[in-house]
């Protein structure tokens, strides 16, 4: 038997993690929560990877800190760079 696709809350991954931390058994805790083993195995080692970061939802990569703050300046960047290189109109001419 197939399961279908299902959707996850970030909270509901998180408080997954957080119990089956603290129980330390992963697979009662997925029988509990009628999730696969698998499933939960990646969420934890997501978690341990990206932290905060681990569930940006609607195919957002996966980012570190480190890694979104230099995608944020890169896009500052960019912009500066197309501010300064389109020639400003001068006003006097109109």
């Amino acid at each position: 038997m197939t399961r279908r696709h299902r959707n996850y809350t970030i909270e509901f991954k998180q408080k997954a993690i957080e119990l089956s931390y603290s129980r330390g058994n992963v697979s009662e805790v997925c029988k509990e929560l009628d999730i696969p083993t698998s499933v939960l195995h990646r969420w934890r080692r997501e978690s341990k990877t990206y932290g905060k970061n681990s569930f940006p939802g609607h195919g957002k990569p996966k980012q570190t800190d480190e890694q979104r703050e230099i995608a944020t300046l890169k896009r500052q960047l960019k912009d500066m760079e197309l501010e300064r290189d389109i020639p400003v109109l001068s006003m006097s001419k109109y």
